[in-house]
């Protein structure tokens, strides 16, 4: 379920650019707070997260976290901030923007395999923090000096990260499936396959049949994830060359 960011934006920016960080206790501040947060939204997903329940994580009373983060929504924005800074970030090699794209979605997919929580935030609204701002001015860099306009640069990172976001919504919903139901793929179509020869009549549906046995026997499954977002971010690149080859 995609959950709101509704904080004051004043209050949400002072909190991400710790403008007004307290010292009402050295064991206790912002960062402390937000590490505590995504240990626990990584461990269980948003739906338990609160503030009652970091303030457990830490040992103090739920009011001390209000001295430092103003509520929930703050504190979410906080934590998508905080994350952004694990991705790496070596040099862009000169004239290298497809692989730097690559490079950068690739960072961005395992970032959200690892906080799976980040898809269930709704992103229509960027959080303004500077490991956002960070992570942005370097993944525009990959694209810099190739031939497009400035809004065409966000519109091909948005479009990268758009897809990378899009296929690991699918990988992580399909891990759950697997954790919910203690079946892999694989032994989930091991399971499913005699009744399926049963009603899938070649004759009748000749391309789902052929196809859909080519892809099961590739991936050992209806969909692989990692093949997913390689195919259609190599398919998007190819789209992004075709647009910069129109500058040139």
């Amino acid at each position: 379920m995609a959950t709101e960011r509704g904080g004051d934006p004043a209050r949400t920016l002072a909190v991400l650019w710790r403008t007004h960080e307290r010292a009402a206790r050295k064991d206790l501040g912002v960062d402390r707070i937000v590490a505590a947060a995504v240990e626990l939204a990584d461990a269980e997903g948003l739906g338990a997260l609160s503030m009652r329940r970091v303030a457990d994580r830490l040992g103090v009373g739920t009011m001390s976290l209000y001295t430092h983060v103003p509520g929930k929504s703050e504190l979410l924005d906080a934590m998508v901030d905080a994350v952004q800074a694990e991705t790496a970030r070596p040099p862009h090699e000169p004239g290298g923007w497809r692989s730097g794209l690559a490079a950068i979605a690739r960072e961005n997919w395992s970032l959200h395999l690892r906080h799976p929580w980040l898809l269930e935030v709704v992103a229509h609204r960027a959080v303004l923090g500077p490991n956002v701002v960070a992570k942005y001015d370097y993944e525009l860099r990959a694209v810099d000096g190739i031939g497009l306009t400035d809004v065409e640069m966000d519109s091909v990172l948005n479009l990268v990260l758009a897809h990378v976001r899009s296929a690991a919504r699918v990988a992580v919903e399909a891990e759950l499936v697997r954790r919910s139901t203690g079946l892999t793929d694989e032994q989930w179509w091991r399971a499913a396959a005699p009744f399926l020869a049963a009603v899938l009549d070649p004759d009748h549906f000749p391309l789902a049949a052929r196809v859909g046995a080519a892809a099961g026997e590739e991936h050992g499954a209806a969909y692989h994830g990692e093949h997913a977002f390689t195919f259609g971010l190599e398919r998007v690149l190819d789209g992004i060359e075709a647009l910069v080859r129109s500058r040139q």
